[in-house]
């Protein structure tokens, strides 16, 4: 049963059909083949029971914010900032794309829209302050990887939907992990840059009076992310309602610098919709073909085929992290996500590990399989922007980001703290 799934998802993947078309005929397939009751059947009712979950309605509206946040130039005036106070570092503007990228996270949830917001507005300073092209590239696609660990994040929502894991214990558990893996990825750029000085590019120097003087630019995304997330924590908001409150504090940000015109909101409905409908499409699918592997008895299977190997706790879950980088290979993130959590969460629970804990844990193996070739999704959204050149250039540029990732990785084995630390000091876990 398991190699059947196995080479009909395969075979599905390399006839290139969207994502969502590939569960749905998966679980038709195995459906087919494997029960006499005809779970097709309970489709209608599946989707209508899942689609109007009040915590889905977060998805749409942090997209919203970021469309807003990207299309009214708030995250261009708060880059212009960010680049003059780290500027003076080896690698100048590569330091203020990922610092840009961490800050851009803590208001859109989203890395594509993270990716998108910060590359239109850094990538023609590429030639003009003469960077290494690649490693310039890479720190782009990498940062915009933060979007789905640091808070808000809509990747921890539907994780937390699918497990029925707390939402703002995932969010606080994102915060340590995500600051240090902005700084892993600075990190990384100031080692190649201090070897390789000619990667650094051109600094433009800038005054302290012009430091200071861009400062008021900052606040606008700091208010938000206050918005949301400081209203989650003072008991003010659930994630969804704090998910509204920061459309509305984006809305009159945008109004405050006369930057909300017609076309800036129609053309940020119309982005949001898109995006929206695809991920929805993909989760209610998702969750069709999930009842369908544990109807016929595959999750049982997994579950027993992984107890039978006897192997420790670590191991197993080297194991999971081994075959989560591997399907990054060949699935886009969120499909990734929806089709094996309901699976894997409760074999890691059983192992002891917390759900929290894996929660962040998943999100890092995400943000390697969106860098990660061919269906690492933000790599495309960054060599859209350039609109010029090989993807071979993206790909080569993210090597030394993905080895951080991995860095942080071995990091939370190692020390189940640097997550859990902030839901322990607030919830007592």
């Amino acid at each position: 049963m398991i190699v059947t799934a196995v080479v009909v998802l395969t075979a599905l993947l390399a006839l290139a059909l969207p994502v969502a078309v590939v569960m749905g005929l998966l679980g038709l397939s195995l459906d087919r083949l494997y029960s006499d009751y005809g779970f097709y059947r309970i489709i209608g009712e599946l989707t209508w029971t899942h689609a109007h979950e009040y915590i889905m309605i977060a998805i749409p509206l942090f997209i919203l914010l970021g469309e807003l946040l990207l299309r009214s130039g708030i995250a261009a005036r708060a880059y212009n900032v960010i680049a003059l106070w780290l500027n003076w570092l080896p690698g100048g503007l590569m330091h203020a794309n990922i610092a840009c990228c961490a800050m851009f996270a803590a208001n859109a949830g989203s890395s594509v829209a993270t990716a998108a917001t910060i590359g239109t507005v850094a990538i023609p300073q590429l030639h003009k302050r003469k960077y290494n092209e690649r490693l310039f590239l890479g720190s782009i696609a990498a940062g915009g990887t933060l979007g789905i660990l640091i808070p808000p994040s809509i990747n921890m929502i539907v994780y937390g939907f699918l497990t029925d894991t707390s939402i703002p214990q995932l969010y606080l558990a994102g915060i340590v992990p995500g600051i240090l893996l902005a700084a892993l990825f600075m990190l990384t750029v100031l080692i190649a840059c201090i070897i390789w000085p000619a990667w650094g590019g051109v600094r433009e120097n800038a005054t302290w009076a012009a430091r200071i003087a861009g400062l008021p630019d900052l606040l606008p995304p700091l208010f938000i992310f206050i918005l949301c997330v400081g209203s989650i924590y003072a008991g003010l908001a659930t994630p969804t309602e704090a998910a509204a409150l920061g459309v509305l504090g984006a809305l009159a940000t945008a109004a405050w610098h006369r930057s909300l015109t017609w076309k800036v909101f129609r053309d940020s409905l119309e982005a949001t919709m898109l995006t929206t409908t695809m991920l929805l499409l993909i989760i209610l699918v998702a969750y069709f073909l999930n009842f369908v592997l544990a109807s016929i008895g595959m999750v049982d299977q997994i579950n027993k085929m992984i107890a039978s190997l006897a192997w420790t706790p670590l191991k197993t879950m080297l194991l999971i992290i081994f075959l989560y980088l591997v399907m990054g290979i060949f699935m886009e993130t969120m499909a990734m996500m929806v089709l094996t959590v309901p699976i894997v969460t409760p074999i890691v629970v059983s192992l002891g590990y917390d759900p929290v804990w894996f929660g962040v844990l998943l999100m890092i193996l995400c943000e390697v399989a969106q860098i990660h070739p061919p269906f690492g999704l933000v790599m495309y959204v960054v060599q859209g922007i350039r609109e010029r050149g090989s993807l071979n250039d993206v790909v080569i540029g993210v090597i030394p980001f993905v080895i951080a990732m991995l860095v942080l990785i071995a990091i939370m084995l190692s020390f189940a703290d640097v997550a859990m630390y902030l839901p322990k000091l607030f919830y007592g876990r």
